[in-house]
C-alpha cells in the first residue's frame, strides 16, 4: 500500500507463507493479505511482495493461470510491485540452510527462474508502477572462488542475460523491472562494498560490452541499461549484522551508481557479551534459537573492532566463552517491532536509520517487511500471525 505522499510502497514478504502450489498461495493470501488490507487500508489498492517457488512460478505461467491470478488479486484489492527472487525451493518445513543459494547464479535454472518471475511481474504490476525482483547474493560463499575469472565471466554473463530482457521488455512499452541483489553473510556477496564492486569491476566493464552486442547499442547506453535494471536489495537485518553504517554503504552504493531497488525492513538478534565466564545466561537465552531449518549466521565482534564469523549458531556458542568478544548479532530475523527481550537485543536500530535516511533522501519507493521466521520463533517472541504482522506494519508505519 502506499505511505506517505512520496509514492513509497510498503508490503510484507508472502515468503513467510508455507507454500507447495498455486493452490496454497492464494488460500495464504486470502487468511493474511486481505484480512491485513481491511485493517490497515480499508476501501485502498493492498500491496504484496510475492513470492513464489520455482515450481510456483512454472505453475503460474501455464495455461490460463497467470490471467486468473491476476484477477483473484484485482477482486480482493491486491497488488504486486515486488517479488522474492532469492529462495528458490521449498522455504518452510525441512532443512533449508545453504541451500537457499542454490540454484545459484552460475546455474542455467537461476537465470529461467528470474526470467519466470520477470514475465509475472510484467503482468501483474498495476500500470505505470516500476517493479523489482530480488535475488541472491550471486552464489553461497564457500561454493565459489572469487578470484576465480571463469567463474566472475559466467556469473556477469548470467545476470546480463537478464538486463537483456528486462531491457527488450521496457523498450516494447512493458514496465521498467529491476533485480535487486541482496547481499548476506556468508554470501559470495556479504557487504556494499563487495556488490559495489562486482557491480563496478564485472557489470559495468566486460558486462556492459557484452550487453551492447547483444542490444545493438553502444558501451555507454549498455552501462546506463546495467544502472537501470540492476539495483540494490538493502536489507537493514543484514547491513547491521556486517556491522555496517546504514548511511555509509547508501554512500557506497552511490559511489559506484547504483540504486536502490528494495529496502527489505528486517531485524536480527544482537547480544551484548558480558564478561567471559558470565555469559551462562546468554548462552540460555540462546538456546531456543537453535532450529534446524535456516542458516543463523553469527558474526562475533571483538575489542579489537575486529570480527569473526561463525556460518551457525551452534558453531558459534561452542566459542561463547572467547575473552576477546564483546557483541554477537545472530542472523535470526526477530520481529522488527521487538527490542530488548530478557539479556538479549535487536538491531531496530538499523532499521530505524534506514528509515530516517529514506525520509531524508528518499533512496527507494519499495519497502518490504521481511520476518519470515515466525514458525521457528522461541514462544515469547510468539503472536497470532496476523495480528504479529500487523503490528509491524503500524510500527513501520510509526516510524515513517
Amino acid at each position: 500500500m502506499q505511505v506517505g505522499e512520496r509514492g513509497v510502497q510498503l508490503t510484507y514478504c508472502t515468503n513467510i507463507h508455507p507454500t507447495r502450489g498455486l493452490a496454497d498461495v492464494r488460500a495464504a493470501l486470502d487468511a493474511v493479505a486481505v484480512p491485513l488490507r481491511e485493517r490497515l487500508a480499508p476501501g485502498r489498492p493492498f500491496g504484496v511482495g510475492l513470492r513464489l517457488s520455482g515450481e510456483e512460478s512454472r505453475e503460474l505461467l501455464g495455461g490460463d493461470a497467470l490471467r486468473d491470478f491476476r484477477a483473484f488479486l484485482d477482486g480482493r484489492g491486491l497488488y504486486v510491485f515486488t517479488m522474492n527472487g532469492f529462495p528458490y525451493g521449498a522455504f518452510h518445513g525441512g532443512r533449508v540452510k545453504e541451500d537457499v543459494h542454490a540454484p545459484d547464479w552460475r546455474d542455467e535454472e537461476r537465470v529461467a527462474y528470474t526470467l519466470r518471475l520477470a514475465r509475472i511481474l510484467a503482468a501483474l504490476l498495476p500500470r505505470g508502477m516500476e517493479g523489482g525482483i530480488s535475488t541472491s547474493p550471486l552464489s553461497y560463499g564457500a561454493w565459489v572462488d572469487r578470484h576465480d575469472d571463469a567463474t566472475m565471466v559466467l556469473l556477469t554473463t548470467n545476470v546480463v542475460r537478464v538486463v537483456e530482457e528486462l531491457a527488450r521488455l521496457h523498450a516494447s512499452g512493458g514496465p521498467l523491472i529491476h533485480v535487486d541483489v541482496e547481499p548476506e553473510p556468508d554470501g559470495l556477496l556479504e557487504r556494499s562494498d563487495q556488490l559495489a564492486d562486482f557491480f563496478r569491476a564485472h557489470l559495468l566493464t566486460r558486462g556492459a560490452v557484452e550487453l551492447a552486442g547483444r542490444l545493438g547499442v553502444s558501451v555507454d547506453r549498455a552501462r546506463d541499461l546495467v544502472r537501470e535494471h540492476v539495483r540494490v536489495c538493502f536489507d537493514t537485518c543484514h547491513v547491521a549484522l556486517m556491522y555496517e553504517d546504514p548511511a555509509r554503504a547508501l554512500e557506497t552504493y552511490r559511489e559506484a551508481g547504483m540504486r536502490i531497488g528494495k529496502v527489505q525492513v528486517s531485524s536480527a538478534v544482537r547480544v551484548r557479551l558480558p564478561g567471559a565466564g558470565e555469559r551462562e545466561d546468554v548462552r540460555r537465552a540462546l538456546a531456543p534459537f537453535v532450529e534446524s531449518t535456516y542458516l543463523h549466521q553469527v558474526i562475533a565482534c571483538h575489542a579489537d573492532g575486529s570480527t569473526r564469523h561463525f556460518p551457525d549458531l551452534p558453531d558459534a556458542l561452542a566459542h561463547l566463552d572467547d575473552p576477546d568478544a564483546r557483541e554477537w548479532r545472530v542472523h535470526f530475523h526477530v520481529p522488527v517491532f521487538t527490542g530488548a527481550f530478557g539479556t538479549l537485543d535487536s538491531t531496530r536500530d538499523a532499521i530505524e536509520r534506514s528509515l530516517d535516511l529514506l525520509r531524508q533522501q528518499h533512496y527507494t519507493t519499495h519497502l518490504e517487511i521481511e520476518t519470515y521466521t515466525w514458525d521457528v520463533l522461541p514462544p515469547d517472541l510468539k503472536l497470532p500471525l496476523l495480528d504479529s504482522v500487523e503490528r509491524e506494519y503500524r510500527w513501520v508505519m510509526d516510524v515513517l
